[in-house]
């Protein structure tokens, strides 16, 4: 039997950049977009308060963009403030990469299992692994988390041949993947 796991955001997460009034290296994104129109150019910038001093800075999406060239109703969700829209282009790495800004997502997503039966008592055990967004996550804190061991269990269980995958389960993954315990 397949069990489903889902790695979820509850929340934007951080930005982290360099405040020039505090010092500070986060920012807070509340989803609000500042929209400037010059005859047929836009250029939209997502806006984020710093952590430490409440400064505002500016994330650039679109720079002397022709406004015929916007996908339909994009227009509609910048002037609307949509938060999944600020999530959605927090996600791009175009956008991070224009900004040179990286995300801090402690405390922002959330491991869904289903509240399935305990999965310690079946013999052997497929879970599949998927991401929501694109939320760097160590595989082995998911596994710990998601089985209620601790990461020490996990990492000997992996040695042990007991926990096998297809992907490599050392380091960070924000792509779906799936593994299988075997007790």
């Amino acid at each position: 039997m397949l069990e489903t796991w889902v790695v979820m955001p509850t929340c934007l997460p951080l930005v982290l950049r360099r405040c020039h009034a505090c010092s500070s290296g986060s920012f807070r994104t509340s989803g609000k977009f500042r929209v400037n129109a010059h005859h047929k150019l836009i250029d939209v910038w997502l806006l984020a308060l710093c952590t430490g001093c409440g400064e505002t800075t500016k994330l650039t999406v679109l720079e002397r963009t022709n406004v015929r060239s916007l996908r339909p109703g994009l227009l509609d969700r910048l002037h609307a403030n949509d938060p999944a829209l600020a999530g959605e282009l927090l996600q791009d790495p175009a956008v991070l990469r224009r900004n040179r800004v990286a995300l801090d997502w402690t405390g922002a997503w959330r491991l869904d299992t289903g509240g399935g039966a305990d999965l310690l008592d079946r013999e052997v055990v497929d879970v599949s692994v998927r991401f929501a967004a694109r939320i760097p996550v160590r595989p082995v804190r998911l596994i710990a988390d998601g089985c209620g061991l601790t990461r020490a269990e996990v990492e000997r269980l992996i040695e042990e041949g007991a926990l096998v995958s297809a992907i490599r389960l050392s380091g960070r993954l924000t792509g779906d993947f799936t593994f299988t315990l075997k007790r």
